[in-house]
């Protein structure tokens, strides 16, 4: 004889609770908001994107150059449709939240338009960028049998990608989106790249797992860096005090930092054309040309004109956060 189930008791009680708890803290919920953006929709212009910029890779479809006219004119329709949509949920929102009047904030929707029209602009840079950091990696990694192989599987590149889609939205100030974006990658690559991070050409992730960049992190031209890198803020528990300040490190052109190394601090840089060795850990600037190590008990650092060391054991330990 078959089982019945069991009968469950009713839900009243833990409804009401749940509710109550809606009411108790506003900061978890976000009930009788008119505008708030799409995390669902913001990914589908990623990958939207995805294909405009890199056609044929993510396609169901074999593109041809025939035909792929028609199909860019379809992609940066629903392109221009989405952003304008989410963009102006996102300026109404940030509205909302300053103001109390997003649902009257008629210069919110001429201001999604522009940001759209602005944006879309940038897609040839944006490809002339990201073929370089393609370019990059291939030649920095021999392990790499093509470009191709680059574009489908590197996480590295995955995240430079959406890195630099996001922070050309957040140069053009629209709210929420480019942070949905960087951690939609940070969730998909185990890159953390703060979408306000300046990035110049030729970038290259190799590996790529743990790395951190900050916000007002400066990078230049021609930068390797490996897995479990961080560059962050150094501070004292200062909190949103330092909002707006420059708390991340500057790195100069042609500087390789390996795996585990940790760079902290608005002051310091890493002069061009240096070597940042695993698990260093820095808080003051090193000379152009210099080769940084940590052999213990010395951390080691030479460069063209000098050389010194300094104890292990007398380096300060200060509180920071990334």
């Amino acid at each position: 004889m078959e089982s019945r189930p069991p009968k469950h008791p009713p839900l009243d009680d833990l409804v009401a609770a749940v509710v109550a708890s809606y009411h108790a803290d506003a900061r978890t919920h976000h009930l009788n908001s008119t505008f708030l953006p799409s995390r669902e929709r913001t990914i589908r212009i990623i990958e939207l994107l995805r294909k405009v910029l890199f056609p044929g890779f993510f396609d169901e479809r074999r593109l041809t150059t025939k035909t792929i006219e028609q199909h860019v004119v379809q992609w940066l329709g629903e392109l221009r449709d989405l952003l304008y949509e989410q963009t102006r949920e996102a300026l109404r929102y940030a509205e909302n939240k300053s103001t109390g009047k997003g649902d009257t904030c008629t210069h919110c929707d001429h201001e999604a338009q522009e940001a759209t029209a602005a944006f879309l602009g940038r897609i040839p840079e944006l490809r002339r960028l990201l073929a370089s950091d393609l370019q990059a990696a291939y030649d920095g990694d021999p392990a790499a049998a093509s470009t191709d192989e680059i574009v489908f599987c590197y996480p590295g590149f995955d995240a430079i990608f959406i890195h630099r889609t996001a922070h050309e939205l957040w140069k053009l100030k629209v709210p929420l989106l480019p942070r949905i974006m960087s951690e939609y990658a940070h969730n998909e690559t185990g890159i953390d790249i703060h979408p306000g991070a300046t990035i110049g050409e030729s970038f290259f992730i190799d590996h790529g797992t743990g790395v951190v960049v900050g916000e007002t992190t400066a990078i230049g031209n021609r930068v390797k860096i490996y897995q479990g890198v961080t560059l962050g803020a150094l501070s004292t528990k200062g909190g949103q005090s330092w909002r707006g300040r420059k708390r991340h490190p500057t790195i100069e052109d042609d500087v390789t930092i390996y795996g585990g190394a940790i760079i902290l601090g608005g002051e310091t840089v890493i002069g061009r054309g240096s070597t940042i060795g695993g698990t260093v850990f820095l808080t003051t600037s090193v000379p152009p040309g210099s080769t940084v190590s940590m052999k213990a008990p010395e951390l080691k650092v030479s460069s063209r004109s000098s050389a010194r060391s300094v104890r292990v054991e007398n380096l300060p330990i200060t509180d920071y956060q990334i």
